[in-house]
């Protein structure tokens, strides 16, 4: 299974970036996918999540600012930010909890960079 993550780059404060992932492979079912983020320094963190029935969670630190999507079923997930802070900067990482000949297990992506600097 692979994650294919893309969109990140560098943005002013207030500024907007959409990030898109795509996974493939060996997939039969996919429960959730979302997204992750580690900036320097500092443990990877939750951002925002979606279901396979479309239930979404947000981190506090996002919440109004960033829209989760996509498609569970066509194993596609975006992550909308608006309103970008200069505290949202660091590496972001796709992830998806995939069921395949292998059972369940957590998938990750390459990670993103996202700079939010003017």
């Amino acid at each position: 299974v692979q994650l294919q993550a893309s969109g990140g780059g560098l943005v002013q404060p207030g500024g907007s970036l959409r990030l898109s992932c795509a996974a493939s492979g060996s997939i039969d079912s996919i429960y959730i996918m979302g997204w992750f983020r580690q900036a320097p320094g500092k443990q990877r963190e939750m951002v925002a999540l979606i279901s396979n029935v479309g239930s979404t969670n947000y981190a506090n630190s996002v919440k109004g600012r960033f829209t989760i999507s996509g498609d569970i079923a066509k194993s596609t997930v975006y992550l909308q930010m608006n309103s970008l802070k200069p505290e949202d900067t660091a590496v972001y990482y796709c992830n998806a909890y995939i069921r395949n000949q292998m059972g369940w297990s957590d998938y990750w992506g390459q990670g993103t960079q996202v700079t939010v600097s003017s």
